[in-house]
């Protein structure tokens, strides 16, 4: 029994070796110990007339997920009085319960209690007031380049919505999803400076970036992007918008070519493709805030996108696509 004893040792020994081995060089040990996270500091943000017009006009990136909203009409409207209030994502194809909190100063269940750097290292960061590692549908990897000027006025904006009460239910994220995200998050050590906005095309590429377009736009599978179809469509969003998967916003014959400034603008403000509808979940009704230069600018970048095949048409009934793994209009067509 002794020699047997130290064999099955030793295989135990190299199982648990092999183990650690394979997970350092796989998923590695942020799943099990939890996210990184610097430590908060005691940095205020001063509220100036400058700072509150800045955060409200990019606070308009933050209403689509932290407000309520009426699907009903063609442009879904917040739910009076619940402006930045929070709300239980009403997306199908979430890994869970994904619950947008209350951003509003109410001390009991919105972010009254929140310090300025909770608020900063959640939105650039990833990590919650509470310490836990946010899903990455809150868009804090492209919040990344926010500068320091930027997030403070962010902050200092959401410090003057309404407080609401608004009790909601906690985030639950099925395994092994719940434990796979703590290894997203990323400090922030250093200033994060202004970027350089000198040309349109600069400037609309910063846009693109912070408003999160190319996680719709960008078609997954087992939650990542699939490379190669950057900006491509068919990331299929099911809710009360009904089923539809994102469009192909690349100038391929297969996106959308025939765009021009003008048509762009009237898209971005309406929500019309000439007669044609887009659908509720594409957040116009927020972009239709932005200022037109930036609205310009961010159509300036999208023409320089690589073109990439890949035809999706909601008008069509879903059909299996090569392409990206899913089913949706014109999907046998790829």
């Amino acid at each position: 029994m002794g020699r047997i004893g130290k064999i099955i040792g030793i295989v135990l020994v190299g199982i648990i070796l092999l183990l650690a081995v394979a997970i350092t060089f796989t998923i590695g040990w942020r799943p099990f110990i939890g996210p990184r996270a610097r430590p908060l500091t005691d940095r205020k943000f001063e509220s100036t007339p400058a700072r509150l017009a800045r955060g409200k006009q990019l606070f308009n990136i933050c209403t689509g997920c932290h407000s309520p909203h009426d699907w009903k009409p063609h442009e879904p409207t917040v739910l009076p009085g619940m402006l930045g209030a929070g709300m239980v994502m009403p997306i199908a194809e979430l890994p869970g319960r994904i619950v947008p909190p209350n951003l509003t100063p109410d001390p009991a269940t919105g972010s009254g209690k929140w310090t300025d750097d909770q608020f900063a290292r959640a939105i650039r960061e990833g990590i919650g007031h509470d310490g836990r590692a946010l899903f990455p549908m809150m868009p804090y990897q492209h919040f990344r380049a926010l500068p320091d000027e930027e997030i403070a006025s962010l902050v200092v904006y959401i410090r003057t919505l309404p407080p609401v009460k608004n009790p909601l239910p906690k985030t639950e994220i099925i395994f092994p999803v719940k434990y796979l995200i703590r290894a997203v998050p990323e400090p922030l050590t250093a200033p994060v400076p202004p970027p350089d906005l000198s040309t349109p095309l600069k400037r609309g590429e910063y846009l693109v970036n912070i408003a999160g377009c190319a996680d719709c736009h960008t078609p997954q599978r087992r939650g990542q992007p699939i490379k190669g179809l950057d900006y491509a469509g068919g990331y299929i969003l099911t809710g009360p918008w009904g089923r539809v998967a994102t469009a192909n916003i690349t100038p391929d014959p297969s996106g959308i070519p025939y765009y021009d400034e003008q048509l762009f603008l009237q898209v971005m403000h309406t929500g019309y493709v000439k007669a044609r509808p887009l659908s509720k979940i594409m957040p116009w009704w927020d972009f239709k805030e932005f200022h037109e230069d930036d609205l310009k600018a961010m159509f300036a970048y999208l023409k320089t996108l690589p073109p990439v095949k890949h035809r999706v048409d909601n008008a069509e009934p879903p059909t299996p696509c090569k392409l990206c793994g899913s089913s949706h209009g014109a999907g046998d067509m790829n």
